[in-house]
């Protein structure tokens, strides 16, 4: 049984996970299509683009993507696609931070968990708008420089390790049915 003063402590300077958030929003969108809609036929969203940054206690996403509407029109006679580029500002409030972060040089990792998705797209009661509802999920992390503090045991030595487990010598005899030609005959196929 080790004593006290055998207990050696060490604060060791990593990078590491500094604070982490989950963010889940929906969004309306009003979309002005060229001609008067009759009917929605589909709405979907594509070209998803963002950046993060660490602003305060929370990240903060601004991002855009491409809304397109396939509508009927003159009384479902013919039909049109109304695309609109859609800008967003999502802030994804950190619920866990370290409190020891030694710089403010901070990484900003953010993955949309769930990419913009259409829930409903409707014409609205004025009947010449789209409204759009839109679902998205953000999970961020920050990464930065802090403090760890390890237990070390001051007797153990570097050269306790096992070398018969480490030793890789090889033999010459393993190499006398080794075709050296082996890689010639599958270029030659």
């Amino acid at each position: 049984m080790s004593s006290e003063k055998d207990v050696h402590y060490r604060q060791i300077i990593t990078k590491a996970v500094c604070g982490k958030g989950r963010k889940f929003s929906e969004t309306k969108h009003t979309i002005t299509p060229a001609e008067k809609p009759t009917s929605i036929l589909g709405c979907w969203l594509i070209n998803h683009k963002y950046t993060s940054a660490k602003k305060g206690d929370a990240v903060e996403i601004n991002g855009t993507y491409d809304c397109n509407i396939w509508y009927s029109y003159s009384g479902n006679t013919k039909t049109n696609v109304a695309t609109e580029t859609v800008s967003y500002t999502e802030v994804v409030p950190l619920v866990m931070q370290d409190s020891d972060v030694l710089s403010e040089d901070l990484e900003v990792i953010s993955r949309a968990t769930q990419q913009p998705n259409t829930l409903e797209a409707l014409i609205a009661s004025n009947d010449r708008d789209v409204e759009v509802q839109v679902e998205k999920e953000f999970a961020v992390e920050v990464i930065g420089e802090t403090k760890m503090t390890v237990q070390v045991n001051p007797n153990a030595s570097v050269d306790e390790w096992d070398e018969e487990a480490w030793d890789d010598t090889i033999d010459e005899e393993e190499f006398e049915d080794l075709d050296t030609n082996f890689l010639a005959g599958e270029l030659e196929e």
